[in-house]
């Protein structure tokens, strides 16, 4: 029974370590951008990937992105490395069944679900909706394991 719980927790660390891979993907796709027309090379890819450039989701996306100043998008680049840090970490220690990293996914996700809620009501979205259940999930969950062990001896 242990080891599917610990497999249920790696579960969990692969979700955190895929998302501080995106986060590092996008910080360094917004630092590549600093210094470049921002709407040419989002005009590229929607050309290399075969999307419909008449597409509304795409055009109020290339519509964004092209407002975006080098000093935003500089903000845009570190804020995706910090968060990737703490999700590396958090990814790493679960994937390590470290205690501490239980707790600390604990305290950040649950912190941020006000703000997914927020998010939520500004504009909803299915996405949207689908990470604050899984959010959620993984606070319930892990909270659930940690008061199951009751008195078991901590491995750090």
């Amino acid at each position: 029974m242990k080891s599917r719980h610990d497999q249920l927790v790696r579960l969990i660390a692969l979700f955190k370590l895929f998302k501080a891979a995106s986060l590092i993907a996008l910080g360094v796709g917004a630092f590549n951008l600093i210094h470049k027309d921002v709407a040419s090379v989002i005009e590229h890819w929607i050309a290399a990937w075969g999307l419909d450039p008449g597409n509304r989701f795409l055009d109020a996306a290339l519509s964004r992105a092209s407002s975006l100043s080098p000093d935003q998008i500089k903000k845009l680049g570190v804020g995706s490395f910090i968060y990737a840090g703490l999700f590396l970490t958090e990814g790493i220690g679960l994937w390590l069944l470290r205690r501490w990293a239980e707790w600390l996914t604990i305290i950040i996700t649950s912190s941020l679900v006000p703000i997914e809620i927020f998010e939520i009501h500004r504009h909803s979205t299915p996405v949207k909706w689908v990470v604050l259940a899984i959010n959620v999930a993984i606070v319930g969950y892990l909270v659930y394991r940690i008061r199951s062990r009751g008195n078991e001896p901590r491995r750090s």
